[in-house]
């Protein structure tokens, strides 16, 4: 859907002879009142076309403005596992752990009232920009792994109460119990006052210039202007729908381009293949603010695998890799959904994705203010769905921080791809070099190409006819 289209038409498009000889025909006088009708028309037509886009923008800000606060059902007798960590719900202590892990993700919605998006008067993502937020979401919790001390929770998750979540109560007994300091009384005055006696002052900050990265406005390295700025070298535009290859793409070239964010790169796997002569490439490019005598010169790398898992439908066979791969810690999410909504799956419980949904329009928040509210940039409403219901396209995401984590992120991903020898792997690793990646990048035209494994070996298959910019699996 693109609602900054407009489809009236426009007077004066007919050639540029016939409108002379027109022209040929009228006093001075007349063509002064013709020419100011047409610019009259011409204005109407404009305004019409404003009117349109802003009655699909507050029809949308109305439909994924509506309370979103529904209840997922979890089970006490299956582990949930989200982001390679597993909590056990039976457990009061775990549970508690959990509501602070979920609430300290990062959550990036529609918005409404930012300033006009570059090339059109829309003020507003909603029913259109729900895969780059989902991209957004993954790149945020790459930032915060590269970032955060492992472990990190936001302090303010604390305030979630157990209403928020469709899970059985913490008993303030049982978390004394545990050893967290957790003040609990009668007072919120105390109580507020002993959390902020646990924020962690450089933390926080971190914290929050993180989210202010992905403000939108038209200066923050990662907001929703730059990404559709950066999308118009693929064709796309604000209104578009963009599919999880381009947003891959669109990350990659984001991080790429700000001054914000140092050693740190993005790659982007080609035809379903992790080239790893590629990657070393990337990362040992010289650390900003290093010497040479440091030795320190292996960035840190998100990787990001589009990857297409069964035709118009998920192929039951890659559920259990997907489920191997969601409980690896060097995972950072998938970009995925069902159809023209697009959701970031984080982990799952039983047969169930547990996942993050950007369809809620929020309005805009004004980053410059000092101390701006962060509660709108966190979720408290964890949230499922049937596996069956996942749409084979989809972008999987993994961080490694350093040399070594690299080289285990290969070890681990390797072995959750292979545990099941029965399919196609979703991805493989390969030595050497790919394509030119910068060449790839400039045009993010997807290849004609995959490579289909057949008795251990790689084989080149036209894929012309393929769903969208995917690799059919």
């Amino acid at each position: 859907m693109n609602p900054s289209t407009s489809s009236a038409p426009h007077v004066g498009q007919s050639p540029v002879h016939d409108r002379m000889e027109d022209w040929l025909f009228v006093s001075s006088e007349s063509a002064g009142c013709q020419e100011s009708e047409m610019t009259k028309e011409d204005q109407e037509t404009e305004d019409r076309g404003k009117l349109k886009s802003k009655l699909v923008s507050a029809w949308n800000s109305v439909k994924y403005g509506l309370s979103w606060k529904q209840k997922s059902n979890f089970s006490k007798s299956s582990p949930v596992i989200m982001l390679g960590h597993s909590y056990l719900l039976t457990c009061q202590v775990e549970r508690e752990r959990f509501r602070r892990c979920f609430a300290s993700l990062l959550w990036l919605t529609y918005r409404r009232g930012f300033p006009p998006l570059g090339g059109c008067s829309l003020t507003t993502d909603s029913g259109w920009g729900c895969i780059l937020r989902t991209g957004q979401m993954l790149l945020a919790q790459g930032l915060l792994m590269h970032l955060m001390p492992p472990g990190w929770t936001w302090s303010s998750s604390r305030h979630a109460v157990k209403e928020d979540m469709d899970l059985p109560e913490v008993h303030p007994a049982a978390i004394g119990e545990s050893g967290l300091n957790f003040v609990q009384g009668p007072k919120r005055k105390d109580r507020k006052l002993s959390l902020g006696s646990l924020l962690d002052g450089r933390m926080e900050s971190t914290h929050r210039r993180v989210v202010s990265w992905f403000a939108d406005h038209p200066t923050t390295p990662f907001g929703i202007h730059q990404l559709v700025e950066l999308g118009k070298s693929s064709g796309k535009k604000a209104g578009d729908w963009y599919g999880p290859s381009i947003v891959a793409h669109i990350l990659r070239k984001a991080v790429a381009a700000s001054v914000d964010v140092h050693n740190m790169v993005v790659y982007v796997a080609q035809d379903c293949t992790i080239y790893l002569e590629d990657v070393r490439r990337l990362c040992e490019r010289p650390l900003s603010g290093s010497s040479p005598a440091t030795g320190q010169t292996w960035k840190s790398v998100i990787i990001l695998v589009p990857v297409r898992l069964g035709g118009q439908d998920l192929n039951p066979a890659y559920i259990a890799c997907v489920k191997r791969l969601l409980m690896l810690q060097c995972c950072i999410g998938i970009i995925g959904g069902k159809p023209k909504h697009s959701l970031l799956f984080i982990g799952f419980q039983d047969d169930h994705l547990l996942y993050l949904d950007p369809h809620y329009c929020q309005p805009t928040v004004d980053i410059t203010k000092e101390n701006f509210p962060l509660e709108s940039f966190h979720c408290k409403y964890p949230r499922k769905m049937s596996f069956t219901r996942m749409d084979p396209s989809c972008t999987v995401g993994f961080y490694a921080k350093g040399q070594k984590d690299f080289e285990s992120l290969c070890s681990v991903v390797k072995e959750a791809l292979t545990a099941y020898a029965e399919t196609y792997p979703m991805f493989i690793f390969a030595e050497g070099h790919g394509q030119e990646e910068e060449k790839r990048g400039e045009s993010n035209t997807p290849t004609n190409i995959i490579y289909v494994k057949r008795k251990d070996e790689l084989r080149r298959k036209n894929t012309s006819n393929s769903m969208d910019e995917f690799v059919v699996l």
